[in-house]
């Protein structure tokens, strides 16, 4: 092309179905590991990110030749960078014990990037990046896990009750788990029976945040908790 501010649809269509492949392999890993910005979400960013950038170069060529015209063709990126942001906002959730959904919200703001790229016609950076962020996503993952899983925070509620002795049999079994408690509450509750004209009959809940640097199995945990006397809820994430 000799002229910088002019595109054939050919090279159009090029870069819109590019795009649409780069985020979509990018989907692709976040649908298949189950979160909430999947693959058609990806698609959207990439494709959207490379039609705005097509828009801001090539969509005002026929004012370039005007007087006092200034075309700037980075200006409608800035404003797809601060877009995205809020969308990644969306993902990001706070569970009560911990935050997740930060990956997510940082492969959508990176495949705006990509899109950005392929609407300027930086193809080889653009598929660069891709393979260095599915090297992220899906390698750097399992290494994470596997070498350098640091402890993390779980959360455990359990209504009995109000046993004898029953909070130093949690806390002794909770350290044999290799789980450190960093927060601990009791609330008394009453429990009363369904249909029955009787005396509610007291008891506790006791709500246990924990860091655990094993494998944290719930199922085992709360076996071994519903062991105890006086339990009538486990509950384990």
């Amino acid at each position: 092309m000799n002229n910088p501010w002019v595109i054939d649809n050919l090279n159009i269509l090029l870069r819109l179905l590019l795009s649409m492949l780069l985020g979509g392999l990018i989907g692709w890993e976040r649908e298949r590991s189950n979160h909430a910005a999947g693959l058609r979400t990806h698609i959207l960013v990439c494709l959207g990110s490379t039609l705005i950038m097509l828009l801001s170069i090539y969509g005002f060529s026929d004012f370039v030749a005007e007087v006092n015209v200034r075309v700037d063709p980075a200006r409608l990126a800035t404003a797809v960078i601060t877009g995205i942001g809020f969308l990644g906002a969306g993902t990001i959730l706070f569970t009560g014990k911990s935050i997740t959904g930060l990956t997510t919200a940082a492969s959508i703001w990176v495949v705006g990037a990509v899109g950005l790229a392929i609407g300027a016609g930086f193809y080889f950076p653009a598929i660069v990046s891709t393979l260095l962020i599915l090297m992220n996503l899906v390698v750097f993952n399992k290494l994470e896990e596997r070498y350098i899983r640091g402890s993390k925070l779980h959360l455990i509620t359990i209504h009995a009750s109000n046993a004898p002795g029953l909070l130093d049999g949690i806390s002794a079994m909770l350290k044999d788990e290799g789980c450190v408690i960093r927060k601990l509450i009791v609330n008394e509750r009453s429990v009363i029976p369904y249909g029955e004209l009787q005396p509610a009959i007291p008891g506790v809940e006791i709500s246990l945040q924990v860091l655990s640097n094993r494998k944290f199995n719930p199922v085992e945990l709360a076996t071994r908790v519903r062991e105890m006397g006086g339990v009538t809820m486990v509950s384990a994430e």
